[in-house]
């Protein structure tokens, strides 16, 4: 199983909107355009970046601009602004009925479970030391001139 593409997708998008918005209007279908994917799942992504106040976007004309400075938006920012974790913020979720009288079932939840919530915290404040700003200047050292 993979973890879904709305982060990558996200960060995609604020790359864009970082560079391109200082001299063009960031549309949802320039956005799209770039990222290879729907613009509707374009637009349901700006929606979640702003609910986090990562992004503002222009009522009307459209276009949207990133509502911080690039260096106080972390990796870890973006992710928890599109990633759906559950109600118990989990990355991993976990088979709803082992079976209590096997060996296994019954103490797979001990055998795993802190496991797995340091693999995500591992992640997380791995995502927390990488600014916008990181990415943003790395994308550009990669466009030609």
């Amino acid at each position: 199983m993979q973890i879904s593409s709305r982060f990558t997708i996200a960060t995609h998008m604020l790359i864009i909107i970082a560079l391109e918005g200082r001299k063009n209007k960031v549309t949802s279908d320039f956005l799209a355009g770039s990222v290879g994917v729907n613009p509707v799942i374009i637009r349901k992504t700006l929606s979640q970046l702003k609910k986090a106040e990562l992004i503002s976007v222009a009522r009307g004309t459209g276009g949207a601009e990133i509502a911080k400075d690039l260096q106080q938006i972390t990796l870890l920012d973006v992710y928890q602004a599109v990633e759906c974790l559950g109600k118990k913020g989990e990355l991993f979720s976990f088979h709803e009925n082992p079976n209590p009288n096997c060996p296994i079932g019954a103490n797979i939840h001990s055998v795993l479970d802190k496991k797995l919530i340091e693999v995500q915290q591992a992640m997380e404040n791995q995502l927390g030391q990488t600014s916008l700003a990181q990415v943003v200047a790395d994308a550009e050292a990669k466009i030609p001139r």
